[in-house]
């Protein structure tokens, strides 16, 4: 098993659900096998009972359900959407959110018999050294890196909907969340922003705006429409100084 395809046999729960996490996380193809049900809801509404079926979700955010028959999938989502693996009453199961228009996917497991996460992206494309450490730091040191007047209030600061690498402030006094990753990333990466984003103006005084800057190396065009509709904004920069992108 390679750094670039991981795969798990027979896995519980709680070890499918850190595979597609992580898989996630790096904008891996995550593939899964086993006996599930489907309930969909959105423009229509439709449930599959239980049955053994492959589950595929794509870096762009495009989930896919399929039997062992025929091309098309028997349900599915488009690219934009945003997947959160979950263990509950003991099942392993996949959220599927997709919010213009409301499309709601559930995948609920009853067993797993594989799960893979396969990197699909190009090695050449972009090799990048350091770590997202490395790329913190960068914007400790020198905050205008994220914009003129930032200044760094935390890091690693507590929500309900997980750890904020980077909270702090702008130059107009606006609450700034900000979300690191060193390589390129996706439609994922802006719906963990976007959960950061609605956790703290839950939290913080009404008045407050809070806004949410995603930094990493690139985005896919896909990611970049999402932050556009969510108001939400992108900074190029890598965890090292010395590597030049371009998009």
């Amino acid at each position: 098993m390679t750094d670039r395809v991981r795969t798990v046999r027979d896995p519980d729960p709680a070890q499918a659900r850190s595979l597609v996490e992580e898989g996630i996380e790096r904008d891996a193809v995550v593939t899964l096998f086993g006996r599930c049900t489907v309930e969909y809801d959105g423009r229509a509404a439709s449930t599959l009972g239980p049955g053994d079926r492959l589950v595929v979700l794509k870096p762009d955010g495009t989930a896919l359900v399929h039997t062992d028959e025929g091309q098309q999938p028997v349900n599915w989502q488009p690219p934009g959407c945003t997947h959160e693996p979950a263990v509950e009453d003991g099942q392993f199961v996949i959220f599927s959110e997709r919010t213009t228009p409301e499309e709601f996917l559930t995948v609920r497991f009853e067993h797993v018999d594989h799960a893979g996460a396969l990197d699909g992206s190009d090695p050449s494309a972009l090799d990048l050294t350091g770590t997202e450490a490395d790329l913190k730091e960068r914007i400790l040191a020198d905050p205008d890196l994220v914009e003129s007047g930032f200044e760094p209030r935390a890091t690693e600061r507590d929500t309900p909907a997980g750890a904020v690498d980077i909270y702090g402030e702008d130059a107009d006094g606006n609450a700034v969340v900000v979300e690191l990753k060193r390589r390129r990333v996706g439609p994922d990466a802006v719906g963990q922003l976007t959960r950061y984003v609605d956790a703290l103006e839950r939290d913080l005084h009404a008045e407050v705006t809070v806004r949410g800057i995603l930094v990493a190396p690139s985005v896919t065009d896909r990611a970049r429409k999402l932050l556009a509709e969510r108001g939400l904004e992108f900074v190029s920069l890598t965890p090292d100084p010395g590597t030049a992108l371009s998009e």
